[in-house]
């Protein structure tokens, strides 16, 4: 059984495969957090600034390959394509999710 990802998921994920910065912030709340190559960034220009330089740096798309949900809580696994050794990988996304915003969001294998 396919799982239907939510809106603010399906904004991202459309807005980061498009390299769309704009686009990606869109579903983040005002206060939300993200954990990245063992970094956190938070706030709207915190998270801003860290999109900007990963996507100069990498130029990733991501396809979805599952979900699973459990409450507020989103664990996305993606085959990852971009400029860095191994691609494509397997990632997972893990969300956070307040109603249409996104609150957390933790990348890693």
């Amino acid at each position: 059984m396919t799982i239907k990802l939510p809106q603010p998921l399906v904004d991202y994920f459309a807005a980061k495969n498009r390299h769309d910065i704009d686009g990606m912030l869109v579903p983040f709340s005002p206060d939300a957090t993200v954990r990245d190559e063992g970094e956190t960034h938070q706030g709207p220009a915190a998270i801003r600034n860290w999109m900007e330089a990963t996507t100069r740096k990498y130029r990733v798309t991501v396809e979805v390959a599952d979900a699973t949900v459990n409450g507020h809580a989103w664990r996305v696994a993606g085959i990852v394509s971009g400029n860095f050794a191994g691609s494509p990988a397997a990632l997972h996304y893990n969300f956070t999710l307040d109603g249409d915003r996104i609150t957390t969001l933790k990348i890693g294998a």
